[in-house]
C-alpha cells in the first residue's frame, strides 16, 4: 500500500511498493535479517530529497538511505515499515575542476565509475575495495569506508573536499566548499562523514583526487604462521613504499578457488597463510630492496614460497584471491566481524583471536582474512548446511561476547569499516565511552529531531 502523500512529491514510476523491490532495496549485504519497508523512493535531486524529508516529519514516516547496500552492519536494512530513500537515480559525475584537481559527483555515483572518470583525466581516485563496481559514494562517505590501500591513501575521509546534505529537518547544507584549508569552527563535514546516515542524506559530494603513483610492483608469499605475517610487514613497511598489505587463509584460498575455477593457486603446496604485498617502484634500486626483503624472509624461514607478479594480469588473478573471498563465501550465510586494533597491537592480537575462534569454533569453518597493515581483521563463520539458523546464530553471538570482550582489552573497535548499523549497536560501548555516547545521542537529536533518518541504527 502506497504511503499517504508520496506521490504528490514523486511520480509512480519512481514509487516502489511490490514485493521483490522491497525485499531488494530494503536490505544491504547483511544476511539473518529480513527487511520490510513501506515503500522504495528514487529521487533525481536535491530538492526531492528536501521534499521527501519535509514528508517524511510531517507524516512521522521514517527514512531509510540506500546507497549500493554493500555494508556489513546492517546500517541500509528496513525493518518496521520504513520509506527507503534510494540514491540510485541520483548519479550523475557534475564538474570537474582542473585547477583544484577536484571531481564534485551525485550520492549514486558508482565507486568504480569516479576511478574510470580520474584516469581518464590522467589522475587516480585511490580509495579502492572489492565493492568497487557496486557501492556508491555517498554510501562511501555515510560509512567512512576504506580498503584495501588504506595504508598508502587513508580512508574516505581524507578525499572528502566538500558534502551537500539534507538534514532531518530539511535544511540543505553546503559543507567546506572544497576550501583546502577553512579555520572557521566546527568541520561538520567530518561529522557527516561515517554518520551511516542518522545526521543527514548525503546527495552530493566533492572528492579530491591525485596524481598516479610510481608503477606498483605485487609480491605474494606463502607463510607458515601468524608472527612470520608481521615480521614480512615489519619488513616492508619500512623499508618501503607500501600502497597494500593483505593476508588470507589456506581455508579463504579453497572457497575462492571452488567458486572460481578458473583462478589458480598461487604455488604448488598450499600454505597456512598468504601475504599480499603491492609496493611503488619509482626507482630500480626499490625492487632490489624488495627482492632483498623477500631472499632475507626465505632464508630465516618466514616466507616459505613466493612470486612477483609479472604483469597487469597476473597482478589482477592474485588480487581476485583475496578480493573474491566475500563472494566466494556467501553462499554459506557467513556471520561477519569486521574488527581492528592499533597496528602496534596486531601481533597480540592476532595469536589470541586464533585461540578464541580455534577453542570455540572447533566444529564450524572459520573463513578470515584482513588488511593487517592497518590492524583490520574480517572474520567470517560459515553456517553449516544441517544447522538451523537459529541456533547458528545463538552459538555465534556467544563468541560474540568473547570476542569483544578481547576488543575492549585491546581498545580496539568493534566495526572496523561497515558502521555500527543494527548489528553492532549492542556492543557500541565496547569502543566507545558512556559520555561519547551521550554525546552523539544529543548531535543526533540537533541534526534530526524527529528522528526520520535511519532511525534505529548506531544507538
Amino acid at each position: 500500500m502506497l504511503p499517504n502523500g508520496l506521490d504528490r512529491i514523486l511520480d509512480s514510476s519512481r514509487i516502489f511498493t511490490d514485493d521483490d523491490n522491497l525485499k531488494e532495496y530494503g536490505r544491504d549485504w547483511t544476511k539473518y535479517l529480513e527487511p520490510r519497508p513501506s515503500a522504495v523512493v528514487f529521487p533525481k535531486t536535491t530538492e526531492e530529497v528536501v521534499a521527501l524529508v519535509k514528508w517524511a516529519r510531517q507524516s512521522k514516516t521514517a527514512l531509510i538511505p540506500s546507497g549500493g547496500r554493500t555494508g556489513l552492519s546492517g546500517g541500509a536494512v528496513a525493518l518496521n515499515g520504513e520509506v527507503v530513500v534510494s540514491f540510485q537515480k541520483m548519479n550523475r559525475i557534475l564538474e570537474y575542476n582542473e585547477a583544484d584537481q577536484t571531481v564534485t559527483v551525485e550520492a549514486g555515483v558508482i565507486t568504480e565509475t569516479v576511478q574510470k572518470f580520474a584516469e581518464e583525466k590522467g589522475l587516480i581516485y585511490p580509495v579502492d575495495f572489492a565493492s568497487r563496481g557496486s557501492s556508491q559514494i555517498g554510501g562511501n562517505v555515510a560509512t567512512n569506508a576504506g580498503g584495501i590501500k588504506v595504508l598508502r591513501f587513508g580512508l574516505t575521509r581524507q578525499w572528502v573536499a566538500g558534502l551537500e546534505a539534507v538534514t532531518g529537518s530539511g535544511e540543505v547544507l553546503h559543507l567546506n566548499n572544497s576550501l583546502v584549508k577553512n579555520a572557521t569552527g566546527y568541520d561538520l563535514r567530518h561529522l557527516l562523514i561515517g554518520s551511516e546516515g542518522t545526521l543527514a542524506l548525503i546527495t552530493k559530494v566533492t572528492l579530491n583526487l591525485s596524481r598516479p603513483t610510481a608503477p606498483a610492483n605485487l609480491f605474494c608469499f606463502g607463510v607458515e604462521d601468524l608472527s612470520s605475517v608481521m615480521k614480512i610487514y615489519h619488513a616492508f613497511k619500512t623499508q618501503l613504499p607500501v600502497l597494500a598489505f593483505e593476508m588470507f587463509t589456506e581455508v579463504a584460498l579453497k572457497h575462492v578457488l571452488h567458486h572460481h575455477t578458473d583462478l589458480k593457486r598461487p604455488f604448488g603446496e598450499p600454505h597456512n597463510y598468504y601475504v599480499l604485498v603491492e609496493f611503488e617502484t619509482a626507482a630500480e634500486e626499490v625492487l632490489e630492496k624488495a627482492m632483498t626483503i623477500f631472499e632475507n624472509g626465505m632464508e630465516q624461514g618466514w616466507i616459505l614460497d613466493g612470486i612477483q607478479a609479472q604483469n597487469p594480469q597476473q597482478a589482477k588473478e592474485l588480487w581476485r584471491l583475496r578480493e573474491d573471498i566475500s563472494e566466494a563465501t556467501a553462499p554459506f550465510s557467513p556471520y561477519k566481524n569486521d574488527i581492528s586494533v592499533r597496528i602496534a597491537k596486531v601481533p597480540e592480537f592476532l595469536i589470541e583471536m586464533d585461540g578464541i575462534l580455534t577453542k570455540n569454533y572447533p566444529h564450524f569453518e572459520v573463513v578470515w582474512f584482513g588488511h593487517i597493515g592497518d590492524g583490520n581483521l574480517h572474520i567470517n563463520i560459515l553456517k553449516p548446511r544441517d544447522m538451523a539458523t537459529a541456533e547458528f546464530l545463538q552459538e555465534c553471538k556467544k563468541v560474540d561476547d568473547l570476542m569483544f570482550d578481547m576488543i575492549e582489552r585491546f581498545q580496539g573497535s568493534v566495526s572496523a569499516e561497515h558502521g555500527v548499523g543494527l548489528t553492532k549497536k549492542p556492543y557500541l560501548n565496547r569502543t566507545r565511552s558512556a559520555e561519547e555516547i551521550t554525546l552523539m545521542k544529543g548531535i543526533k537529536k540537533v541534526f534530526d529531531p524527529d528522528s526520520i533518518l535511519n532511525p534505529g541504527k548506531i544507538f
